[in-house]
């Protein structure tokens, strides 16, 4: 009888050292909070569970704004977050612990205009009304583009839109042309509302967009979490370019964009993650834009502002 009752025993304190190991392993996953953006450029986040090691787990948080992305990261709400460069600019500029590991995204930007109008260049903007996103990567390129023909912010009729609702405000007809992010340019341009006027990446800063930021705390206090996460970023980016068909998927689900749509903007789309010379040079002349035109009081300290040394490590 003894021995019945001490083998009982001993199967119990079995079945509980299991259960305790158990949730001992689920509590010893460490959750890496990334935010990201609604867009077609933002969505590598989406595809870091197919490359997340044993003992972290992935949490992605969905911002309508760059500047809600940059909040987050600022107050600790997400351990990192990828909105544009605008943003990342204004927040270092403003001496915000926010700082650049990594790229995001190229490309992803499109002028777009009413398809039954005669707007066709940029220098056609003249007196429309414009849909623009203030505080966005978007807003720099275009003054800079206006700037190259011969025009400023004066020439048009800016209109304050979200990226979400460009789009449906064209169709509307509540403005006349907006300087978006992907999918809204394919979303008008696959409707017939829209036409695209141009991609804007004939200035200096190129087809730099989004980047990857952290807070400066983390650059300190958690340099092998950024090791691991960037690891991550860099694989899941790449599945990503090299499976277009699953780029495409993704967007689809997380997003909700009709396949056509998706598949339009696609190619107006450049997932990345380095940081080399070139895309510091292009960077650091944006930020001298923002402060040409008086968006910023002082540039970022670049020393600081942008870490490239994490990703320099990555193999």
């Amino acid at each position: 009888m003894q021995t019945r009752r001490t083998f009982i025993a001993t199967l119990i304190a079995a079945s509980f050292a299991l259960t305790a190991g158990a949730t001992s392993a689920f509590a010893a996953d460490q959750v890496i909070k990334v935010g990201t953006l609604k867009l077609m450029h933002g969505i590598t986040p989406y595809f870091y569970d197919k490359f997340t090691p044993p003992g972290y787990k992935i949490e992605v948080i969905p911002f309508e704004t760059p500047t809600d992305g940059k909040n987050a990261v600022v107050t600790k709400s997400v351990d990192f977050g990828t909105y544009g460069l605008a943003a990342a600019t204004l927040g270092g500029a403003a001496g915000e612990p926010v700082v650049i590991i990594a790229a995001q995204c190229n490309r992803g930007m499109a002028v777009v205009a009413r398809a039954d109008s005669k707007i066709n260049t940029i220098k056609d903007l003249k007196d429309q009304r414009v849909g623009i996103l203030p505080g966005s990567t978007q807003e720099v390129v275009i003054l800079d583009r206006l700037k190259q023909e011969g025009m400023t912010i004066k020439d048009i009729k800016p209109v304050r839109v979200s990226f979400s609702e460009m789009a449906s405000a064209l169709e509307r007809s509540d403005i006349d042309a907006f300087v978006g992010a992907e999918p809204g340019p394919s979303i008008a341009v696959g409707k017939g509302v829209g036409k695209i006027v141009e991609y804007p990446y004939s200035t200096p800063t190129g087809t730099v967009n989004m980047v990857m930021t952290t807070h400066a705390d983390n650059i300190k206090d958690k340099a092998e979490l950024i090791k691991v996460f960037l690891k991550i970023h860099k694989q899941a980016t790449e599945y990503a370019m090299s499976n277009r068909a699953e780029f495409v998927n993704m967007s689809v689900q997380k997003l909700g964009l009709p396949a056509k749509t998706a598949e339009l903007a696609a190619p107006n789309v450049e997932l990345t993650w380095k940081l080399d010379e070139d895309w510091i040079k292009r960077a650091k002349y944006y930020g001298s834009q923002m402060l040409d035109k008086k968006q910023i009081r002082q540039l970022p300290d670049y020393s600081v502002f942008i870490n490239s040394s994490f990703v320099q490590q990555i193999k």
